[in-house]
């Protein structure tokens, strides 16, 4: 009977036994045609439920490992053995010392519902079988399009007709669209700080970029350079401070944008949905009586990085204009991810995993201010934000340059990011970490 210690794993249940049987199959020490034992036998063996084993022999069946005889069971099948010596790894990819823990990171893989995403794929593939191999269409797939209006209009109260909705494999792709659309005529303004793809992938596009401050209230509109065209901000939660524009800047930027024609502004909702405290707040794009908002979000927070699986949602005058000039592009996600997600939302799985994910943050959060003193790093931290979500914003009690402090940290075995990485503006302040509630509080 196979045995594995299942025990000390960083990854969910089911992949950490897949990786173990990969390994023997791979390693010669399961043979060629050797019979695997029942899902109910091994989940008994290893007192893992037979779901975690199901997932496990699917993926190994997907990947050409084993194959499946009717009446019979799961036998191994023939593949390429690895070499017993290993060639040793580039500096670049060897792998950190155990000891070294990154607090910038943190994973939310093991809330993810494998099961019932896994059973809404097989639910598609039977009902849909005759629709996944034709391509879809270029905005996306209609009932994908209907589920993501559906889900906004209940847990945002956004109305949104879903055929102005463009569904494109991540925001980095969305926002190429967007400037082959919007032009480089004009100055692209983001907020300084900001996540730093945003600007680059801009500017790769041949857009020019100014960064502009932002304080408590959000971005300084009055410092907004003279040829701004396109205004593109996190008003619900910038990153990476956690800033919630004010309702009057917020009212005050729709005001900018409506004055000159061709004025644009992009309301990226990024991780908007793990505001904690109190109702998500009113969107930008519901109070535009302009035709001048364009909303942007993904999932690769609420379902998973690896789900490149993002959507704009474009005005009246703008989606005419894309279809023009634009409608020629095929769409980039594969159309069996587009009707898995769409089943996954309009089924009211989404929205359950949505508040799993917010209620383990809150406990993360408590946890991870508790343990920020436990950690041995010998300088004094003290939290400065928790509006980051899901970071907090520590201080580090030290003169040592931000640089200097990293370069610290490391010495002691800890990775961290600092905040001045993501400023564009000269002197950013210093001394400020950006730790995930993840890393400190142990969740996985």
């Amino acid at each position: 009977m196979l045995t594995y210690d299942l025990s000390k794993r960083n990854k969910p249940l089911y992949y950490a036994l897949y990786l173990a049987i990969r390994a023997d199959i791979l390693s010669g020490k399961l043979s060629e045609n050797e019979k695997l034992p029942s899902r109910r036998e091994l989940a008994a063996h290893l007192n893992v439920s037979e779901v975690t084993v199901n997932n496990a022999y699917l993926q190994l069946y997907a990947e050409g490992y084993i194959r499946s005889e009717t009446r019979k069971g799961w036998f191994v099948c023939e593949v390429e053995r690895q070499p017993t010596a290993k060639l040793p790894l580039p500096e670049k990819c060897r792998p950190l010392p155990e000891k070294r823990k990154d607090l910038s990171l943190g994973s939310n893989a093991a809330l993810f519902p494998f099961s019932t995403w896994s059973k809404v794929t097989r639910k598609v593939l039977a009902d849909e079988y005759d629709k996944l191999l034709y391509a879809a269409p270029n905005c996306g797939i209609a009932p994908l399009r209907e589920a993501i209006a559906e889900h906004l209009a209940r847990f945002r109260g956004m109305e949104v007709n879903s055929e102005r909705i463009v569904i494109g494999s991540g925001a980095e792709y969305l926002y190429g669209l967007l400037v082959q659309l919007l032009g480089t005529d004009c100055l692209y303004a983001l907020e300084d700080p900001s996540y730093p793809k945003i600007g680059k992938v801009y500017a790769a596009h041949n857009a020019r970029c100014a960064y502009v401050r932002t304080d408590k209230e959000g971005i300084v509109l009055s410092e907004l350079p003279p040829r701004t065209g396109v205004l593109h901000l996190s008003p619900l939660h910038s990153f990476p401070l956690g800033v919630v524009t004010s309702a009057a800047r917020r009212k005050a930027a729709l005001q900018w944008a409506s004055e000159k024609p061709d004025r644009y502004i992009v309301e990226d909702d990024y991780d908007s949905e793990f505001r904690l405290e109190g109702k998500p707040l009113r969107t930008m794009f519901s109070a535009d009586t302009n035709g001048c908002v364009v909303y942007m979000n993904t999932f690769s927070q609420t379902v998973a990085p690896s789900m490149r699986i993002g959507y704009m949602i474009l005005p009246d005058g703008l989606y005419e204009k894309f279809e023009q000039t634009l409608g020629f592009y095929s769409c980039t996600v594969p159309v069996l991810d587009q009707f898995v997600l769409a089943r996954f939302i309009s089924e009211g799985y989404f929205e359950r995993h949505l508040s799993r994910l917010k209620k383990a943050y809150r406990q993360s959060r408590i946890d991870a201010v508790k343990n920020l003193q436990t950690l041995q790093t010998g300088i004094p931290l003290q939290t400065e934000s928790e509006d980051a979500a899901p970071y907090l914003i520590v201080r580090a009690e030290t003169d040592m340059s931000d640089e200097e402090l990293k370069n610290y940290l490391a010495e002691r075995g800890f990775t961290a990011r600092v905040l001045s990485e993501y400023y564009h503006t000269p002197n950013p302040p210093e001394h400020l970490l950006l730790l995930h509630y993840f890393a400190l509080s142990g969740t996985h």
